[in-house]
């Protein structure tokens, strides 16, 4: 089996599969939840040995958490195109993301934006949009803003899932503020972790062999976050699983796992808003 499929180890990049692998398995095991079918398809036709990342997914928790955090951002991103039809979205660092497979109506205007090396790869197994496109440029390269097209009232989503924690806070500070003064209107959502949660994760990284991408940002204040520009006019934060899990049949552990992090705020997603 060829492994060399063109992305360096030990890098953020290498990452791209995890995602990908959780989602589909996750899929499988909770259908009714959320089913990615275009990640099944890709990874059930990849040339790849999945032994290694199957291993990250061990446990029920584990492979739901990657779950619900796709299902999350699609779920917000539809709140936004309900109130804004033919809306645009930007998806930031959107590796194998399959968002946009499962919410399109024909109107959305969608980016796709990553480096040069991962959108060359995602081309293997993804098409580009028909409305939007995808970009190649670092999400630090500003030029992006002028490439993306936003709607007819001058709104975007902006979605980043598992993206931020690579980047020191200084970056994101320059990048919110930037994006906010850019576009007249919009919101910004992503996920995020306290610092100690932020501890343990990159303790979980280091013992996978992946000594390439630790993670420095943490919110452990969101309201702080609308320091970072004058036109930042709300910060919320959301529960990670909030009550969607009511009705699912779980493991003990798994129950235990999930009221935990949303009681202790481990893991949350955050809308900055413009």
């Amino acid at each position: 089996m060829d492994n060399n499929i063109g992305l360096q180890e030990q890098t953020v990049q290498s990452t791209m599969l995890l995602p990908l692998y959780g989602r589909a398995k996750a899929s499988r095991m909770f259908p009714h939840l959320m089913r990615d079918e275009e990640a099944i398809r890709i990874v059930d036709g990849m040339d790849y040995d999945f032994t290694q990342i199957d291993k990250n997914y061990a446990t029920e928790y584990v492979s739901l958490c990657c779950l619900f955090r796709a299902k999350m951002l699609e779920e917000r991103c539809l709140a936004y195109l309900r109130e804004h039809p033919g809306g645009t979205v930007v998806n930031l660092g959107s590796g194998l993301d399959t968002t946009l497979s499962r919410i399109d109506d024909d109107t959305v205007r969608w980016y796709n934006l990553d480096l040069p090396d991962a959108v060359a790869f995602r081309h293997r197994f993804i098409a580009p949009p028909e409305r939007g496109g995808d970009i190649a440029r670092s999400m630090l390269d500003y030029a992006w803003l002028d490439e993306v097209e936003a709607a007819a009232d001058g709104s975007v989503f902006i979605l980043a899932g598992g993206l931020f924690h690579y980047f020191e806070e200084s970056r994101l500070r320059e990048l919110f503020a930037r994006i906010a003064e850019h576009f007249p209107r919009g919101e910004l959502y992503f996920d995020a972790q306290p610092k100690t949660a932020l501890k343990v994760s990159n303790r979980m990284v280091r013992k996978t062999g992946n000594k390439g991408s630790e993670m420095f940002f943490y919110v452990s204040n969101a309201q702080k976050l609308k320091d970072w520009s004058p036109n930042i006019r709300k910060v919320e934060t959301v529960r990670f699983f909030s009550d969607a899990l009511k009705g699912t049949r779980l493991k003990l552990s798994t129950r235990f796992n999930t009221w935990g992090l949303d009681k202790l705020k481990m893991s949350f997603f955050v809308s900055i808003q413009w």
